[in-house]
């Protein structure tokens, strides 16, 4: 289940999922309503193209984004997302679409604003541009400003605006200030974040106030320190915005994070900061108080925050890691609850913080082993925390070998169920798997990240040793047989491990980091690398960066890249495979031509699993090396 809305009367609730799709080698999506009185989850769109984006208007009507094609066109377009309208009751119908896609949708009153991909000049020859660029096979773009591509996907020579349901231009002259856009509505105003160019490749974001009627924009937040960015939310009094404010780091002052709520009319705002890293948040219906989810000792709970200035309040105490909250007038909450060890399901949390689980499309699998909490001290003091997963099998009499998952980020934590990193399907094989949450973790307050600015590697690989080191003495556990893992900023310290010890019998590295300078340079983001290591050239990029320690490599890796992956470009995964050959250390490369920082088609999915066990079972079991047949 990939979101949740309910409906502003409050009746209703209707999810965005997602499924295998019949040929098993894709995925399919759809809308699904779940019933408030905890019936069956009932399916109600059903096409090749998915639907997402789920969003009600206020009078009940569904509006989703879809490239299903429209019966009522003949020889449509259907290679890009139109909008689409479902009513309570009654079909699907189309009620607007671009030459270039729409991407998402917000309603409120009668005013319906899309944003989507358009290129510039004369909207009514968009489409014959599209069309005779494509024809004469030109893919070039030419940049004049920076960044040039985002994720996994190039920018430009289109870029992002936002359109009233009519086909209204409200943002003639955005330009790239709308990518990775964040933005919502009242009857008369949208607000979204508007990215603003600076000198020598930096930006910032701004929040900005657009009138529907005339497309006059004012700025509402801007800061010189920080970006305004989303989730962003208009009050249901239509009074006042809430979006999360960023402070901008540097070599020696770390990133922090706080909710800003400032009033539409006057711009007057106000920061809340109750050291929540907000990963979503939703207003109460009565305009006073905001729920919020943010990571908190490796669960994710729900905040109540008050705007009057007193402390925010948990909600929910259990170990769940919430999202897409929809709070409901009878002080209820609705919301996607996930852990550790449970997929996402829709539930319905009391007042009091307890909650029952709705009816979900989805079947949870049974758990091949247990879940515990551990706990260990690092060299200054700091307790770190982290989640330990047990086989079934793991006892005193047959110890299970044993494997650290770092997380990436850096900023990030172990709270929730994963599709892509999920430690069961390493509990059914056997292996018991540490989930840590060392320095620069989310969840313990900003000391906690203070602790690892600056000094990635070493403080990081501190903690994640003696949290290590504290599992290992458990009898359940083969202090023989141990292995290290990681993806992006996990992989990053998979690679740091492996030039600075030998204890592991394999370290698998995905997406990862492994010659700063190199990257700083190539990665989408190359402003937001450089406020934190500073300019090339400088200490950290000698000091930090994992090639530098090439020769103490000695434990065989598992290097894994994809060549869409635009964060941590393709180009880390060759020069570190490259390094790895020209010095004989023992390795293997698993390259995916088609993927991006996360490894997501299906077959591709089981390609990535065999192969880490079978690297697996021949360095730690001891096993002889036997090639996947899905690789083959």
């Amino acid at each position: 289940m990939a979101s949740l809305r309910l409906s502003p009367d409050a009746t209703r609730l209707v999810a965005v999922t997602q499924s295998l799709n019949p040929d098993g080698s894709s995925y399919g999506t759809a809308l699904w309503e779940v019933p408030l009185d905890g019936g069956e989850a009932v399916r109600l769109t059903a096409s090749a193209k998915g639907e997402a984006g789920a969003w009600f208007a206020p009078d009940g009507d569904v509006l989703f984004v879809s490239r299903r094609p429209d019966p009522t066109v003949k020889d449509g377009d259907d290679d890009v997302p139109a909008l689409w309208l479902l009513p309570p009751r009654g079909e699907s119908r189309r009620v607007a679409n671009r030459p270039g896609g729409i991407s998402a949708a917000r309603a409120a009153g009668r005013t319906v604003v899309y944003a989507a991909n358009t290129l510039p000049g004369d909207p009514e020859t968009e489409q014959d541009r599209r069309k005779a660029r494509k024809e004469a096979g030109v893919s070039a773009v030419l940049h004049e400003g920076y960044p040039i591509r985002y994720w996994d996907h190039d920018l430009g020579p289109d870029a992002v605006r936002l359109f009233t349901l009519d086909g209204r231009d409200l943002t003639p002259d955005a330009g790239r200030a709308l990518d990775e856009t964040s933005f919502d509505l009242t009857a008369d105003t949208v607000v979204t974040t508007w990215r603003v160019p600076l000198p020598a490749g930096e930006s910032r974001t701004d929040l900005v106030a657009i009138d529907v009627a005339t497309g006059e924009r004012r700025v509402l937040a801007t800061s010189d320190g920080h970006d305004f960015s989303g989730p962003l939310r208009v009050s249901p009094d239509g009074r006042r915005v809430a979006c999360t404010r960023e402070r901008n780091s540097s070599q020696t002052v770390s990133t922090a994070a706080d909710i800003w709520v400032c009033d539409l009319s006057t711009g007057e705002g106000r920061a809340y900061d109750h050291d929540l890293f907000a990963m979503d948040m939703a207003w109460s219906p009565d305009s006073k108080a905001l729920y919020v989810v943010a990571d908190h000792r490796g669960r994710r709970p729900i905040f109540r925050v008050p705007l009057d200035g007193s402390d925010a309040v948990r909600l929910t105490p259990d170990d769940g890691a919430y999202l897409e909250v929809n709070p409901a007038p009878d002080g209820s909450v609705y919301a996607l609850r996930s852990a550790v060890g449970s997929p996402p399901t829709p539930v319905r949390v009391a007042p009091d913080g307890s909650y029952t689980t709705l009816g979900s499309p989805g079947v949870a699998p049974a758990l091949p082993g247990t879940l515990t909490e551990i706990t260990a001290m690092a060299d200054d003091g700091v307790e770190i925390r982290g989640w330990l997963v047990l086989p079934a099998s793991a006892s005193a009499e047959d110890p299970a070998p044993f494997l650290l998952w770092i997380h990436g980020g850096p900023l990030g934590s172990w709270n929730d169920w994963s599709w892509r990193w999920n430690p069961w399907i390493m509990a059914a094989r056997g292996y018991a798997v540490l989930l840590p949450d060392p320095c620069l973790s989310t969840g313990y307050g900003q000391a906690m990240i203070d602790r690892g600015w600056g000094e990635w590697g070493p403080a990081t690989a501190g903690d994640l040793m003696a949290i290590t080191d504290a599992c290992l003495k458990r009898p359940e556990i083969d202090e023989t047989r141990i292995a290290a893992m990681g993806g992006s900023f996990g992989g990053y310290m998979a690679n740091w491990l492996a030039g600075h010890t030998d204890r592991f019998q394999a370290i698998v590295t995905h997406a990862s980091l492994w010659n700063f300078e190199q990257f700083a340079g190539t990665t989408d983001a190359s402003q937001y690398w450089q406020r934190e290591f500073g300019e090339p050239g400088s200490e950290l990029y000698t000091r930090l960066s994992p090639h530098r320690h090439l020769e103490q490599i000695s434990t065989p890796m598992l290097v894994i890249h994809g060549d869409k992956d635009y964060r941590v470009p393709i180009g880390e995964a060759l020069r570190l495979w490259w390094d790895l050959r020209r010095t004989n250390a023992e390795a293997k490369f698993l390259y995916f031509p088609d993927e991006n920082h996360w490894v997501l088609k299906p077959g591709n999915v089981v390609a990535w699993y065999e192969t880490v066990l079978a690297f697996l079972a021949q360095h730690v079991l001891g096993e002889e090396w036997v090639r996947p047949d899905s690789v083959a």
